[in-house]
């Protein structure tokens, strides 16, 4: 008989230097270099967020090097 697993964890969507973002157990501390995005809940409430605001998996400074390449 398979048991079912619950994760009833709350969860914190965290975003590093580099505008890249991954969850975060709610009640752990941060791992250096990453900072709170302000979205608590669920695992899938957490994923939802990230999949809504993270439509660019390019790091910051790659984007940025780009930007000024294509205006240059």
């Amino acid at each position: 008989m398979a048991t079912e697993l619950t994760d009833d964890r709350t969860y914190r969507v965290v975003r590093n230097d580099e505008d890249q973002y991954s969850i975060w157990w709610a009640e752990r501390d941060l791992p250096a270099g990453w900072s709170t995005e302000g979205t608590e809940g669920t695992r899938e409430e957490c994923l939802a967020r990230i999949a809504e605001v993270w439509t660019d998996m390019r790091p910051r400074s790659l984007r940025e090097r780009m930007e000024a390449a294509d205006a240059a």
